[in-house]
């Protein structure tokens, strides 16, 4: 019997890409070794917007699976949901969310309009354009994200503001990067910030809650915005990346906050329909009321990641992870094989 193969699909990564893109190839590298340990055949497909190239070498090579760690496709996280519709065009089954999923949870205006539906909370927001025009209806501070860019792509200290003239500042900053329909005015969430990871593969389709994490602010400044920034994710030699640690561990008297944190997250993973692997952000104001801030679709599941440090705290290895993830992709497509069914 031939040993199935599993497509491991990414962006390609240009040689002066930033560290947030970058990153890709060290998830690349982890599932590529988990899989081969879970004995399937692996071959890379580094995608750009030249479809048909990507097309033709997985219809060539008929994959069991593709392993979708698609996060930008020529460094533009608004391609992100061109993967796998990709995909699905030529029936080849995939890892982690649908294409509806990730295209509504990568737009972050439609998903924080799925949100409010749902009835679940999440900050105030505004285009950008409209807060230019005249100041946001909801109360300062704000903050200036983008629509689609993911990684904390953009974010400084600067982007929190607290004037409409500071407000128009950071606009015209980001401008510069971004067109401004891609950006978008948010209420600032002053309080803590929390990570729950969700992972699926389960018979019945609901999702295991992973151990929540909070992500701590070391030493910040008064002033200085408690928020994971681009440095905090990406520059290790920075004063953000040294002082953000995150814990598993936390007091009694957080055990209802922590309860309602893991119902939101799973509330989320019903109104979109998610599958695989999922994380969602969170901002608790000091009044301790929770706010989702994202939602993300096949997150970094690179060793130091934060979704692989739940998970380790849950007890799962790597290897767990993936069989996991690759099982619900191939129950999902009806499609089985001699390894799925021995790992």
């Amino acid at each position: 019997m031939s040993i199935p193969s599993v497509a491991i699909v990414h962006g390609r990564v240009a040689a002066a890409a930033a560290a947030d893109e970058r990153d890709v190839l060290v998830q690349a590298d982890a599932v590529r070794s988990t899989l081969r340990s879970l004995g399937y055949r692996t071959f890379d497909v580094p995608i750009t917007l030249d479809l048909e190239e990507a097309a033709a070498v997985l219809r060539a090579q008929r994959p069991l699976i593709a392993f979708n760690l698609v996060e930008t496709i020529d460094g533009k996280g608004s391609m992100i949901h061109l993967a796998p519709m990709l995909f699905d065009s030529i029936g080849i089954p995939y890892t982690g969310a649908p294409f509806e999923a990730i295209l509504l949870t990568s737009q972050k205006l439609l998903a924080k309009k799925i949100l409010h539906a749902a009835g679940i909370d999440t900050p105030p927001w505004a285009p950008a354009a409209d807060a230019l025009r005249v100041a946001p209806a909801f109360s300062p501070p704000w903050i200036v994200k983008s629509v689609w860019e993911h990684a904390s792509v953009g974010l400084e200290d600067g982007s929190v503001v607290s004037t409409h003239e500071s407000l128009a500042e950071e606009i015209a900053r980001r401008v510069r990067t971004e067109r401004i329909e891609h950006l978008f005015v948010e209420a600032y969430v002053e309080g803590r910030e929390f990570n729950l990871a969700l992972l699926g593969g389960a018979p019945d389709g609901s999702p295991q809650s992973l151990p929540p994490a909070e992500i701590q602010f070391h030493g910040y400044p008064a002033g200085k915005p408690k928020m994971v920034g681009y440095r905090a994710k990406w520059d290790e030699d920075s004063f953000e990346y040294g002082n953000t640690p995150r814990t598993f561990d936390f007091p009694e008297e957080d055990e209802r906050l922590l309860r309602t944190l893991i119902s939101m997250s799973r509330e989320c993973w019903k109104a979109f329909d998610l599958r695989g692997y999922a994380r969602v952000d969170f901002r608790v104001d000091g009044a301790g009321r929770p706010w989702v801030l994202e939602i993300n679709t096949n997150p970094c599941i690179s060793p130091d990641a934060g979704f692989m440090a739940a998970a380790g705290r849950a007890g799962l290895s790597i290897v767990e992870v993936v069989r996991r993830i690759v099982a619900e992709a191939t129950r999902k497509s009806g499609r089985t094989c001699r390894q799925e069914s021995s790992v």
